[in-house]
């Protein structure tokens, strides 16, 4: 007999169930890859390192690595990947800690003010912002000028316009100066009302000239900053140059002379050889003091707006700061700084 077999629904085989895990696996790369530069930045930032090519150069965009290490937490738990998200959380908040600004945000001077002086420090990018410089200047007439990448022709410009006959008093003009003669990026000069006595400048290929000058009857220690950009195949000769400035700003410490070191230094607040500049010489970033340190002054002309801070005024506890301000100055590629301070006549 014939029998009919029937296949009751319940034994008819079922569909593969769908695995939604696979649809996220991209998603987890992605946060390991986000997470990756960070963690390596940050971590160089807690070694107290600069290490080698391409971490100095990273090391200028810190506080923006605090977006990718959020894309990547989010990634990651969205993958259900914890421990990926456990480590992308820790290096974000490692790396929104290191963006809190470096030193104490006050000096120690004592004593009455003998001098109130206005600061002014400005990469002119290859003589080619030396008019508006001499017009900021007139305008805001500092007692002592930081020019960086001044030529002859700056330099001939600068002190056709803005010198005034020697011992007339201070505030008037700018007479007096010292110069590392060079073209293009390798030339240098301080402007002051103050009378100087030059200083060697520090070896280096951009000229770091030095002077000491008597404010408010202090002998003052004057030297400014030029180093070179930490690039690749010259991070070597940039870490050797802020050691140089360094050294001089232990130096001055050492000798207890008060010391403003200011200019382009090529180095942000997250590099290590420049901290070791602020802790070798006690000195503090101006523009930390008046609660801006994290104002970029870099690189302007471009798309992008600036976005790391490289021009800054150092000042030892001889100082207090008064007031920071960032002149935009037609034809360069950075900022000024210029500083109103109070030097105090000390113990």
């Amino acid at each position: 007999m014939e029998q009919l077999l029937a296949v009751h629904p319940s034994s008819a085989p079922e569909p593969a169930p769908t695995n939604p895990r696979p649809r996220w696996r991209l998603a987890a790369w992605a946060a390991g890859l986000l997470v990756a530069v960070p963690t390596v930045v940050t971590g160089c930032r807690l070694l107290d390192t600069d290490a080698l090519t391409p971490v100095p150069q990273a090391l200028s965009f810190l506080p923006w690595l605090t977006l990718p290490a959020a894309l990547a937490a989010l990634l990651a738990l969205a993958a259900r990947r914890r421990l990926l998200a456990g480590w992308a959380v820790l290096v974000l908040l490692a790396t929104a800690w290191f963006t809190l600004p470096y030193g104490p945000d006050s000096t120690t001077a004592r004593g009455p003010v003998v001098e109130r002086l206005r600061v002014l420090a400005s990469n002119v990018e290859f003589g080619e912002a030396t008019d508006a410089l001499v017009e900021a200047v007139r305008r805001e007439r500092p007692q002592l000028v930081y020019v960086s990448e001044c030529d002859r022709a700056c330099v001939g410009t600068l002190t056709a316009a803005l010198g005034a006959t020697p011992g007339t008093a201070p505030g008037t003009g700018l007479p007096h100066r010292v110069v590392v003669d060079g073209e293009g990026s390798t030339g240098s000069v301080i402007l002051s009302a103050y009378p100087l006595t030059a200083r060697p400048p520090l070896p280096a290929a951009m000229g770091m000239p030095g002077a000491t000058a008597t404010i408010g009857g202090r002998s003052v220690e004057l030297r400014l900053a030029h180093p070179l950009p930490p690039i690749p195949r010259q991070v070597d000769a940039w870490k050797r140059e802020l050691g140089r400035v360094a050294e001089s700003a232990g130096t001055a410490h050492r000798a207890g002379s008060p010391m403003l070191l200011a200019g382009d230094f090529n180095a942000s607040q997250d590099h290590a050889a420049f901290r070791a500049v602020l802790d070798a010489g006690r000195l503090h970033d101006a523009a930390r003091l008046a609660g801006a340190a994290r104002t970029p002054t870099w690189p302007r002309e471009l798309s992008l707006p600036p976005y790391v801070q490289i021009d800054h005024v150092l000042v030892s506890d001889d100082f207090r700061v008064r007031s920071v301000r960032f002149l935009d100055l037609p034809g360069s590629d950075h900022r000024a700084v210029l500083t109103e301070l109070d030097l105090h006549a000390g113990r």
